[in-house]
C-alpha cells in the first residue's frame, strides 16, 4: 500500500478562478500564468482547465515547448524574455512572444536571422526595480526596437510591486501607474500591467489589453489577510491531504517531536500524520498551524519532521487512526482550509507552499468532465 499522502489538482476550480480573472477585467484578454510548472500544480495537470485563456505566460523554454506539444496554438509569452542569443531560434520555431527588458536582448534581436519578425513586450521598470527599462530609457528602447526588421509588433508592459496595497501609506499602484502612462503616452501597441492583485483590485482603473492571472488562478489570494478567497470567490486549485497513521496519548509534561518544542499541560490525544518537510510541508510551521481532521478544524502540535507531523485530537473524539487530514485545500465534508491561512501561520506565503510540494507526493487530477 502506498504512503497515504497525495496532492489533488481540481481542474474545475482552476477553470472557475480563470473565469473570475476574466470577469474582473472584462475588456481585457487573460494570460494564464503557468511559470514554475504552473505554480507547482503541473502544466500537464492544469492545461485542460486553463485552455480557455487567451494565452499562457511563463519563463522557461521547455515549459513553452510542452504547451505546444499539448496542442496549444495560441500566444505564449516569455515573461523574462530570452536568456541568451540562441533562445531566439526556439522563439522563432515555437512562435513565442517574449519580453524585452534590457539592451542586451535588443542586441540579440538585431543579430538574429529570422524569416518571421518577433512579437515583443517592452518592459518598463516603473518602480519594482527588478527588470525593465527606466522611464528615461524606455522611449529610446522602443525606437531602437521599432527600427529592427526582426521585430513586428511591440507591446508595452510593467509590473506592480504593491498592487495588493499591503504596504502602508500607499494606495498600491498610483506612482507606478503614473510612470507607466507617462512613458507609454502616444506610443502604439497593446498594454499589460495587471498582475493578480491589480486584476482583482484595480483592473477598471488600470485598463489595458492583457491581464496576467497568476496566483489567483490557483486559488491563492494576493492581498491576504485583508481579503480571503471567499471574498474574491476563488477556489483551491490544489488540496494536500494525508491520513493519521498513529495515535499517542500524552500525559502532562510529555513533549512532542524533535527539540521537545511542545509540552502537554494536560492529558491529551494527538495523531501522527504521514506528511513532513520532505513532502513540501513547511518545517517552520510551528504548533497551532491549522489543519482539518475529518473535515473539522484542528492544529499541528510540535515540530514538523521529515516524514511526519502531529495534530491535536483532543476535541475530536471520533477521529483517530486512518482519519483524513487536510493540510490545505478542500476537506472531505465541503470545508475549505485556505492555503493562505496555513502559509500565514508558517510565516510564509501561499505561493511558496504550492511550489514546494515535492516529487515524492503522488498527484491525482480531478478532471473536468466534457
Amino acid at each position: 500500500m502506498p504512503r497515504p499522502i497525495e496532492a489533488l489538482i481540481h481542474q474545475r476550480s482552476l477553470a472557475h478562478n480563470l473565469a473570475r480573472a476574466r470577469a474582473s477585467a472584462p475588456d481585457a484578454r487573460v494570460w494564464a500564468v503557468v511559470k514554475a510548472n504552473a505554480y507547482g500544480h503541473g502544466i500537464d495537470n492544469v492545461f485542460e482547465a486553463l485552455r480557455g485563456a487567451d494565452g499562457f505566460a511563463l519563463l522557461d523554454l521547455d515549459e513553452a515547448q510542452k504547451l505546444r506539444e499539448l496542442g496549444w496554438r495560441g500566444p505564449i509569452l516569455l515573461l523574462e524574455g530570452c536568456f541568451e542569443t540562441r533562445d531566439l531560434e526556439l522563439c522563432s520555431r515555437l512562435h513565442l512572444w517574449h519580453a524585452v527588458h534590457c539592451e542586451q536582448q535588443i542586441d540579440w534581436l538585431a543579430m538574429h536571422k529570422t524569416h518571421e519578425p518577433h512579437r515583443v513586450f517592452l518592459k518598463l521598470n516603473s518602480g519594482m526595480n527588478r527588470l525593465g527599462f527606466t522611464p528615461a530609457a524606455f522611449r529610446a528602447a522602443w525606437t531602437r526596437l521599432n527600427a529592427l526588421p526582426q521585430v513586428d509588433e511591440i507591446s508595452l508592459m510593467t509590473h506592480f510591486s504593491d498592487a495588493d496595497a499591503l504596504r502602508k501609506g500607499t494606495d498600491g499602484i498610483a506612482h507606478q501607474l503614473a510612470a507607466f502612462e507617462a512613458a507609454c503616452a502616444d506610443l502604439p501597441g497593446e498594454r499589460s500591467a495587471c498582475n493578480s492583485a491589480a486584476t482583482l483590485r484595480h483592473a477598471a482603473r488600470v485598463g489595458g489589453d492583457w491581464v496576467r492571472a497568476g496566483i489567483m488562478t490557483y486559488g491563492g489570494v494576493p492581498d491576504f489577510p485583508e481579503h480571503d478567497a471567499a471574498h474574491w470567490d476563488l477556489q483551491p486549485g490544489m488540496t494536500l491531504r494525508s491520513k493519521i497513521i498513529a495515535v499517542q496519548q500524552l500525559q502532562p509534561g510529555d513533549t512532542v517531536g524533535y527539540g521537545s518544542s511542545f509540552t502537554a499541560d494536560k492529558a491529551m490525544r494527538i495523531g501522527i500524520v504521514a506528511c513532513g518537510y520532505a513532502d513540501g510541508y513547511p518545517r517552520h510551521a510551528g504548533s497551532g498551524t491549522p489543519v482539518l481532521v475529518d473535515g473539522q478544524r484542528s492544529a499541528t502540535v510540535g515540530r514538523v519532521s521529515m516524514d511526519m507531523l502531529a495534530v491535536d485530537l483532543d476535541a475530536l473524539p471520533n477521529s483517530g487512526f486512518g482519519s483524513e487530514v487536510t493540510l490545505w485545500g478542500q476537506g472531505p465534508k465541503g470545508n475549505v482550509l485556505p492555503i493562505d491561512e496555513v502559509a500565514q501561520a508558517a510565516g510564509t506565503i501561499g505561493y511558496e507552499l504550492m511550489c514546494a510540494v515535492t516529487r515524492r507526493v503522488p498527484v491525482t487530477v480531478e478532471r473536468i468532465e466534457h
